[in-house]
């Protein structure tokens, strides 16, 4: 098949000893063109890849959690403007640092309340322990999330934003604060939000905070490189048979390539699959348009260049230029919308060509704000770095695009 020399890269990094194994899926106009099912979900119990294999899917989580946020805008429940301290008033008499690395008792009032639309873009001033620096990062890095929702937004609306609301992008925690809202409005946990509003009508059966016993031998075990190079086995251990306490919305979700597949098609399409209605499509334009400004562009994204022909959409990145996004980061045609976890996971759906991409594997990275630089620079990590663009440039020569 013209596709088979896709796999090469991937096959080389699991002949490496740096990965245990894939699962990857080319979809196009309607039609499964490709799965490849490469290496093992579990090596020491030598269980192979394998098309239904379920993944800890991380940042992935995050669009589906705005898709759902923005079925609950066009019933009327919230705006994108709405201050969230309607729901959530824990945050209503937020500080911001004055100096970004300094100390966390250095601060001044935040002009203005966060809004849905700055969780929606990062934009709000919270962060992640990997994203920013200093004391913030360190006190981010003490949270709990084995506590309940509550509880852990009482925790987070002590510590200082990093930047006023709205004026600029820093990569956080509001996608988990997003889906705490969603939960309050409808009175529920958000894995039930999510099941009612996004898993239930695109039947993405596999998909949730937790996996149940009877399919727990399908889930991937997630390696880690250690300082040789050489994959740690089980480094986060066997997935809840329960949903956890806090369902994180921002990075909570295991899911197969199939199920993200249907979520994938259904904004590619316009918010509708298989006659089934999920989103508005002025809703999914929303997602898929571009909504930084130019001045917020020139601030790198966790140390990389990333808005090079890149916006930012309602948590999907969105290719403004082909060929300036293409030199770092592949191919993709104009409005291609994306958004990775940090385990490696990773989604493309390209409407110029109507073509959907699905990589997958579960690899433990070192999230440290000095990470990127150190893979950058590592390069014994070439092979595993490189496995992901490669299967997706082959995958576009492939099939002429």
């Amino acid at each position: 098949m013209k596709l088979d020399g896709n796999q090469a890269s991937i096959r080389e990094a699991i002949d490496a000893g740096l990965l245990a194994g894939a699962v990857t899926l080319v979809w196009q106009a309607g039609e499964g063109l490709q799965v490849n099912e490469l290496g093992y979900r579990d090596v020491d119990a030598g269980l192979p890849m394998q098309r239904d294999t379920i993944f800890r899917i991380a940042s992935m989580t995050k669009p589906v959690t705005v898709a759902a946020a923005l079925t609950l805008v066009e019933e009327g429940k919230l705006a994108l403007t709405d201050p969230v301290t309607k729901w959530l008033p824990e945050l209503s008499d937020m500080r911001v640092l004055v100096d970004p690395q300094g100390p966390l008792d250095r601060t001044e009032p935040a002009h203005r309340l966060i809004t849905v639309d700055d969780l929606m873009t990062h934009r709000s001033g919270l962060a992640y322990a990997f994203s920013v620096a200093g004391p913030l990062s360190r006190a981010y890095g003490r949270m709990s999330f084995r506590q309940n929702q509550d509880r852990w937004l009482a925790e987070l609306a002590k510590l200082p934003l990093v930047h006023q609301p709205g004026a600029r992008l820093t990569y956080s925690h509001a996608t988990d604060v997003l889906g705490i809202v969603l939960s309050r409005i409808e009175g529920k946990s958000l894995s039930a939000v999510l099941s009612e509003r996004i898993f239930g009508p695109l039947g993405m059966v596999d998909t949730g905070f937790s996996v149940n016993a009877e399919n727990r031998h399908r889930t991937a075990t997630m390696y880690k490189l250690d300082r040789d190079n050489v994959l740690t086995h089980n480094a986060m251990g066997p997935a809840p048979i329960t949903d956890p306490p806090f369902c994180m919305g921002g990075a909570g979700l295991w899911s197969t390539a199939d199920d993200y597949l249907r979520f994938a098609r259904m904004l590619l399409a316009g918010g509708d699959l298989d006659g089934v209605r999920v989103l508005s499509e002025q809703s999914v334009a929303l997602m898929r348009t571009d909504q930084l400004t130019e001045e917020q562009k020139r601030h790198p994204f966790l140390g990389m260049p990333f808005w090079l022909g890149r916006g930012f959409g309602l948590n999907l990145s969105v290719v403004t230029d082909p060929n300036k996004s293409r030199q770092l980061y592949g191919p993709g045609g104009l409005g291609t919308f994306s958004w990775p976890g940090a385990y490696g996971t990773w989604w493309q759906a390209d409407p110029s060509a109507d073509l959907i991409l699905i990589y997958l594997i579960q690899n433990l990275p070192e999230l440290s704000p000095d990470s990127a630089a150190a893979i950058a620079g590592n390069t014994s990590l070439a092979k595993l770095q490189g496995a992901q663009p490669k299967f997706v440039r082959r995958t576009y020569q492939a099939l002429g695009l």
